[in-house]
Parts: structure tokens; C-alpha cells; sequence
């Protein structure tokens, strides 16, 4: 479950930035290999890191999520994506479906901004901001109210990203789910 909703927030936030970039033009930042590094606060506590949390998990769930982290990068060293030049241009970001409604708040110079807000499976509204800071490093910083279960929840993301190189060796590119 923690799997998904990390899974789920990075794949949140491209959809945001893929409406973004729908509504303006593809993000200022090079093609290839990056490295993204990210701090959550839910209610206004920091998540346990991800060898603590995985000390709970059961023996398959922790061997399948080992295996994934090693093979984006690893729990400490931030997590490592593709972004193909097809994956960054307009066109392809238009093909992005999501669940939530975004609407592009503002755009001056390297700081874009947006507000979403979702339904189903999981009520929503994130506030989120994205500093391009170069054509090799970014930072995107989300603030999310939410009803888990019928509690409210806030939580809070900080993540910075920068680009390792042209290649992306064995990562596979990452893609905004299309449902």
C-alpha cells in the first residue's frame, strides 16, 4: 500500500506537471537520467524512511519492493528516472488521462504553478509549485489536504531533482498512467 501511494504521488504530480505543460510548453529540462530525492510531512510528522518502513512489510512485499528500489536507485539514494525527449514534449503529455482536475495557476519564467483537485479512490486538493532552476535541476514542492477513511489528512512533499547524463542505462522511461 505505501508502495502505491508513493507510486501514486510521483505519478500525480507528472500528471500535474504534464496538464501543466499542456497548457504552457514542455518543462525547460534536459532529456535522460535524473536523480530525485523527496521529504514527506503527513500532519505535519516526517514519514519514517523507507528501510524502517519496510521492516513491516511481509517477506514477498519487502523482497518486491527491494528489488524495485534497487533497480530505480535505491531507498537512500533517491530515486532515479527516464525522461525521454518524447516523454518531455507536448504532444505526448497530452495523451496523460488522470482522475483529478488540474488547473494551471500561473507560469513566470522558471516557477510554475497549479491546483488540483481529485475524486475517486481518494478525495483531494494539492497545491504545487515547480522551480526549474536549470536545464539539469528542478524542485517541486506540493501541499495536499485529503480524507483517508473519513479522517483528514494533510501532507506536505518537497522533491529536487537533477540530471545524471544522457543515458539512462538500464532505467526504463517513466510514463504518466494513462488511467
Amino acid at each position: 500500500m505505501r508502495r502505491f501511494r508513493l507510486a501514486a504521488s510521483l505519478g500525480l504530480l507528472l500528471s500535474c506537471l504534464a496538464t501543466a505543460a499542456q497548457a504552457q510548453n514542455a518543462p525547460p529540462i534536459k532529456p535522460g537520467l535524473w536523480e530525485v530525492q523527496s521529504e514527506r510531512l503527513v500532519n505535519g510528522q516526517p514519514m519514517p524512511d523507507m528501510a524502517q518502513r519496510m521492516k513491516d512489510m511481509p517477506p514477498e512485499a519487502r523482497a518486491r519492493m527491494e528489488a524495485a528500489m534497487k533497480a530505480r536507485g535505491g531507498p537512500n539514494g533517491g530515486m532515479k528516472i527516464c525522461h525521454t525527449k518524447e516523454s518531455l514534449d507536448q504532444g505526448r503529455w497530452q495523451e496523460a488521462q488522470t482522475r483529478c482536475k488540474t488547473d494551471v495557476g500561473s507560469r513566470s519564467g522558471s516557477v510554475w504553478k497549479w491546483h488540483s483537485s481529485c475524486g475517486e479512490p481518494m478525495v483531494s486538493e494539492t497545491n504545487g509549485e515547480v522551480t526549474f532552476t536549470s536545464p539539469e535541476s528542478y524542485a517541486v514542492k506540493t501541499s495536499t489536504t485529503m480524507t483517508v477513511k473519513g479522517q483528514a489528512r494533510s501532507a506536505q512533499m518537497t522533491m529536487t531533482a537533477k540530471w545524471l547524463g544522457s543515458d539512462c542505462g538500464t532505467v526504463k522511461p517513466f510514463t504518466v498512467p494513462t488511467k
